[in-house]
């Protein structure tokens, strides 16, 4: 299947302790943490492409344009949306949002590009 502008990929969790700004260390308040919203987003972004790549691709961030406006507790769902909007050669472009049940907390951009998996994996650890 070839991607396509408007493919579009959800992602939920009900936020836990361990979900919070205090618990990943970026903030001292039990709220749920900027970079866990933005990890669902990412995961939508996954979800949009997923049945698009071959066995031999993934897919990586490249880039975040993200704002989180609005606090979440702890005990409350989030939800993602990723909607692709560009898509130039490897380079995919997605709209993302984020809401929990009482309305949108955050929303952005986000690149992903398209990459052979074990070449990525090979020159990564090639650093070792």
């Amino acid at each position: 299947m070839e991607i396509q502008v408007g493919m579009k990929g959800e992602a939920s969790i009900l936020v836990e302790r361990e979900d919070t700004a205090a618990a990943v260390c970026s903030g001292t308040l039990l709220v749920y943490a900027t970079p866990c919203m933005i990890a669902l987003m990412e995961g939508a972004a996954v979800e949009a492409l997923n049945g698009c790549l071959s066995e031999e691709q993934s897919s990586v961030g490249i880039e975040l344009n993200v704002r989180h406006t609005a606090a979440t507790p702890v005990g409350m769902e989030v939800r993602a949306e990723a909607v692709v909007t560009a898509v130039e050669g490897k380079i995919i472009t997605f709209e993302v949002k984020a809401f929990d049940e009482a309305g949108e907390i955050g929303s952005g951009t986000h690149k992903r590009a398209i990459i052979h998996a074990q070449r990525f994996l090979d020159k990564t650890y090639a650093k070792l």
